[in-house]
């Protein structure tokens, strides 16, 4: 295969990989949109219970009056609508919920005869104190106790005021029979609207404590990422300023223009040396201090394979490499940290399994294998929980170097992990 070819193969893995990256974040999103919707599934799962609940107390509020109460038809059809819908309409407008009820608590008793009333509960009949109860519970339930407060309070009061104006008509049994059972009912739906929010108000906390964790390790892998540019690029500038100043007594025959150019070189140097260093103070939190061990690269490969032997883990190393003292500084840590990585998910995912790991470079790319068997032994409650970061960490290094990465089971349980970081070699480049 030509190199021309190796690297269109190498962009298109790259861009199914990104691909993959984007279905992944449109799978995390609509997750976290599952909270935002729950209330709004509350809320259609109410409309529908009030409404079925409203129909059956329609078709038995008007009935009942007209042929207990000797109730008007017309008025009764009127008055029992309003009566019965307030608790659905109370899932979007809670006041307009308790006028409705309000007034026909008050209404609907006197449209009664009076001596159909002496043989039937009055004020309040067994399909009103149904409707009362639903419409105290649903405004409580929706919004809150003080809705529910309210309505059970004027609910009360409309029944007063109907056997105040009736006097002669007995109600007392009634209204203590009706009080003690909406007011029954209240307390149980303020407990039980209480438990509801404080479990979606757990949820929330857990999902935006899951978000925030997330967000941090990614920042953290990224500042990380950035820490190691800057060592790489801090040599560079630094090799350039050394250089710069020292061309005038190095080179004795300069001419005075570019002794002159190459001092402005070393001075543009310095102030982007000094610039890089303020950002890595900010990058840097406080507690943490400069990194001053040199950065790992592919010959540190064998020491990182020979610790994890020495941890009793079975690990093979196959390092089939040219010169790679040619390879970007950028590109060697990519490699190590990857490497890095695929070690410990292995060890951490899949105790008692064989790792194999392949380096193979030549002049164009850097392709690396980490290959595990699966788990023999019983993996830790933490690893069972991982979020992947450290998946997301080497996609983002395969990225900066513009090269491609596939990582996943096959069929038998087994777990690869394989990159390519394409570089120019020094012989190419020239």
């Amino acid at each position: 295969m030509t190199p021309m070819k190796a690297a269109r193969l190498e962009k298109r893995e790259y861009k199914r990989e990104h691909k993959r990256e984007q279905k992944n974040e449109k799978r995390e999103r609509k997750q976290r949109g599952r909270a935002a919707r729950r209330p709004l599934d509350r809320r259609t799962t109410m409309i529908v219970i009030l409404s079925a609940i409203a129909l059956v107390l329609y078709s038995v509020t008007v009935p009942v009056h007209v042929a207990l109460y000797a109730s008007s038809v017309p008025i009764m059809m009127l008055l029992a609508a309003v009566a019965v819908t307030a608790a659905l309409v109370g899932v979007r407008y809670p006041n307009l919920a308790i006028i409705m009820f309000t007034v026909a608590a008050v209404l609907i008793p006197l449209t009664i005869s009076r001596d159909a009333a002496l043989h039937a509960p009055w004020p309040w009949s067994v399909p009103m104190l149904i409707a009362f109860a639903v419409t105290v519970a649903a405004l409580t339930f929706q919004h809150g106790w003080r809705h529910g407060l309210i309505m059970l309070a004027l609910g009360t009061a409309a029944g007063l005021v109907a056997s105040v104006m009736l006097p002669t008509v007995p109600s007392a049994n009634s209204l203590i029979v009706t009080t003690s059972v909406v007011g029954g009912i209240y307390l149980i739906a303020v407990l039980l609207a209480g438990r509801l929010r404080l479990g979606d108000e757990l949820t929330r906390q857990r999902e935006h404590t899951a978000e925030e964790q997330a967000r941090r390790e990614l920042i953290e892998e990224r500042t990380r990422i950035a820490r190691e540019l800057h060592d790489v690029i801090a040599h560079s500038m630094s090799v350039i300023q050394v250089q710069a100043s020292t061309a005038r007594y190095r080179l004795p025959d300069l001419p005075a223009d570019a002794a002159s150019e190459f001092d402005d070189l070393a001075a543009t140097a310095r102030s982007s040396l000094t610039e890089m260093r303020r950002l890595l103070g900010v990058l840097r939190t406080e507690d943490q201090s400069a990194e001053l061990a040199p950065q790992q690269g592919i010959d540190d490969i064998p020491a990182l394979v020979d610790s994890i032997r020495r941890a009793g883990v079975d690990v093979g190393l196959e390092l089939v490499t040219a010169d790679v003292s040619a390879a970007p500084a950028g590109v060697q840590i990519a490699a190590f940290r990857i490497v890095q990585e695929a070690l410990s998910n292995a060890v951490r995912h899949a105790p008692g399994s064989r790792i194999s790991v392949s380096v193979r470079t030549d002049d164009s790319a850097i392709r690396l294998r980490v290959h595990n068997t699966a788990a023999t032994g019983e993996t830790s409650p933490s690893a069972a929980q991982s979020n992947g970061h450290g998946l997301r960490g080497m996609r983002e290094r395969v990225a900066l170097v513009d090269g491609t990465l596939e990582a996943g089971p096959d069929a038998d349980g087994d777990w690869t992990v394989a990159a390519a970081l394409p570089w120019v070699s020094k012989q190419e480049s020239m």
